[in-house]
């Protein structure tokens, strides 16, 4: 498969949003509504505010489906970066007459990094995910992390390190598609 060739189901995806298939919609908001959500609600750490971001993102989707360049990345990523630019989007408009300029760019740095750390999280392999679950959340060594999954230790290591080194890049990249990425919300 050509590198710059989208998956099949996004192409598709961005035709029947195209043609205006509300079938296409409610599709791509069950399989991204969480990710949104998520993304938003880290950057804004507020319920309410991340329902309006998933709801302005679909919307901007919704009369926009031709923005997604294919070319560009995933709809996943597309989708993500639309979030991530309007929850910061949000946040700065909040923020801009209750902060300075220098509180508020700090906790714009903050809660970038903490989303892309949560996208860098749900987009990993499962076997990565699941090996730093065990060791995050149940605080498991990578003995009873191999245990758990099943692997070898030097497996268990492996996932961990690999893991921890996908981490390690959400203080230092931007996620994926949301640098210049088609037109702003």
């Amino acid at each position: 498969m050509v590198k710059d060739t989208p998956p099949r189901w996004d192409r598709r995806m961005q035709q029947r949003l195209a043609r205006g298939e509300a079938a296409a919609l409610g599709e791509l908001y069950d399989r991204f509504a969480s990710l949104v959500h998520s993304l938003a609600h880290r950057v804004l750490d507020d319920d309410e505010s991340a329902d309006q971001v998933t709801r302005e993102v679909f919307g901007y989707v919704w009369e926009n489906p031709d923005a997604y360049d294919p070319k560009q990345g995933s709809m996943r990523s597309w989708v993500a970066g639309l979030a991530h630019r309007q929850a910061v989007h949000r946040l700065r408009e909040a923020a801009s007459a209750t902060v300075s300029a220098e509180e508020l760019e700090r906790k714009v740095r903050r809660a970038s990094a903490a989303a892309r750390a949560d996208y860098i999280v749900t987009s990993m392999p499962a076997p990565l995910r699941a090996a730093l679950e065990l060791a995050y959340f149940q605080r498991r060594d990578y003995r009873q992390t191999a245990a758990d999954l099943g692997v070898t230790e030097d497996e268990a290591r492996r996932r961990l390190r690999l893991g921890l080194q996908l981490l390690s890049t959400a203080n230092t990249r931007p996620v994926e598609g949301t640098s210049g990425y088609g037109r702003s919300l």
